[in-house]
Formats: C-alpha cells, structure tokens, sequence
C-alpha cells in the first residue's frame, strides 16, 4: 500500500503510537444540512482532533477555504498537538471526500509524513473499531515549521495560461451534470459549465463501492479514459478545491510526476463574468 493511504486495520494497529496524529478532516457542502464539528463530537476515532477546514483557511478572502498563510497554518497545527516529526493521518466522516484537500493541505507547507485513511470513518465502524465521542484529547502543542511548496498551487492566471498554451492539462472532478453546465452550480453567481479544454475526471470514479479508493493501476486507467496523459502535467480543479484534491491523491498513487491545484477552482473562474466557459461534452 502507498505511503500516502493507509488502512483501517493498520491504523488500529497504531493507534496509540506517540508518533501518530490523527486528524478528522470532515467537511460537507452548505446545503447538506449537516455538521461535521457536532458529527464529530458524536463520535470520533479515539484521539483524533478536529480538522476545520473553513477555519484553517484564508478567511479574508472572498472564495471559500482558500489556502491560509504558512503562518496561519503553523499556529494551528500546534494547537492541535502536530508538530514536525509526526506521521498525520487524515479521515472524513464521508469516507473520502474531504480528507483529501487536509492532505494536500499539509503536502502543500511541507509536511510529506501524511497520509488518507482508506475508506474513513463509514469503513472504522463498519468493521467495529473503537470510536469516543464528546471534546477532543487536549493535545500538547508541538512546534510546526510549514515550506510553502508553490509548485503545488495554481492561481486563475496560471491556469488560464496553462489552458492557452496547453502546457498542462485541467481535470474537473465535479459531477458530469455540473461539468456539462447542465446542473447549476450550488454558490450563487457562479456560472454553469467548465474551463475550455478542461477533462472531466468525476473524483467518485476514482472510488470503489465501498469508498475505498481502486488500485492505482485502475485509477491511471479512469484518467486515460477521460484524456489526461499522467506524463504530462495536470491541474486539477472542481467547486471550491475539496474534492479537486481527490484527484491529486489519485494522480500521487498512480504515479504523475507533475500536478498541481488550482485552489480556487470553479468557484473563482464560474465566479468571474470575464472567464470564457464551455459547456456540453
């Protein structure tokens, strides 16, 4: 198994190791109804901490949990007990659908020791492993040094050149519906379609039935099907950056050499009256 997903059962195995952190990264969509925080309180994998996603972000910017400063993210990861040295395990309440961008999160200010709970929280209980519930452990702060690794991150210009020049190749990991600019999009003000040239790479196709992620030899084989050649560099983008970060774990298990996000991905460009789109197929 990749160093980047681990399993149920090895996390079990590790639990109480003073080398793990664990972090339970759940986000869900505005209009869901649900709350990852009170959802967490409910029941947690003993000795996780929560991950706020919205809080750990850019919270002066317009767009949703943008990337926060090196700074930022630093003072955070101390209050949660991560410091440099620990191996940090990230799970969703979803199976994966946030867990993802907590990854690359902590991937993109350097801290490579991080990997994705395969099958998250839905696949712990489903096999009976132990679960609290209530506040998390209160964790002794550690000292976090953040390397803002840029070659990770793409902005509106850059994506914008990159899709002029074809220097890379943009996979949306929205839903075909929403790619084809058949669905409206859920933010107001956010036009319906995708980035010219864009491929649509729906992140659920990297997944199998039971949330686990498929074998990296099938999920190289969903990005072929939907053109994206993994020897060449990739963008990828969805709503708002969370399951655009799906796609980079898939491309990290699959063997791309060269990806990167773009962060404020359909929210930005459906967002500003002077991007072209396409729609259909």
């Amino acid at each position: 198994m990749s160093d980047d997903i681990v399993s149920t059962n090895w996390l079990e195995k590790h639990l109480a190791s003073p080398d793990i952190a664990i972090v339970d990264a759940s986000w869900h969509l505005p209009a869901s109804g649900r709350n990852a925080r009170a959802e967490f309180l409910e029941g947690h994998i003993p000795g996780a901490q929560f991950f706020d996603i919205d809080e750990i972000s850019d919270t002066e910017s317009a767009l949703p949990h943008m990337l926060p400063s090196p700074e930022k993210f630093s003072s955070r990861m101390r209050r949660l007990g991560i410091g440099d040295g620990k191996r940090v395990i990230c799970y969703d309440q979803a199976g994966l659908f946030s867990a993802a961008r907590a990854w690359w999160m902590f991937k993109v200010f350097g801290h490579a020791d991080v990997a994705v709970l395969d099958g998250g929280l839905p696949k712990w209980k489903t096999e009976g492993h132990p679960l609290e519930d209530g506040p998390a452990r209160k964790p002794q702060e550690r000292h976090f040094t953040a390397r803002y690794q840029a070659m990770m991150v793409r902005d509106m210009v850059q994506v914008a050149d990159a899709l002029t020049s074809r220097s890379a190749q943009l996979a949306d990991a929205r839903s075909p519906s929403r790619y084809r600019g058949e669905e409206a999009e859920p933010r107001a003000g956010v036009r319906a379609g995708h980035m010219p040239g864009a491929r649509n790479v729906h992140y659920a196709t990297l997944l199998q039935a039971d949330g686990t992620l498929k074998p990296a030899e099938e999920i190289a084989e969903v990005f072929a099907t939907a053109g994206v050649d993994l020897s060449k560099p990739v963008i990828t983008s969805c709503g708002s950056g969370i399951t655009a970060a799906i796609l980079s774990l898939g491309l990290t298990l699959a063997g791309a050499r060269s990806h990167a996000l773009y962060d404020g991905s359909w929210t930005e460009w459906g967002g500003n009256p002077d991007s072209k789109i396409a729609t259909g197929a």
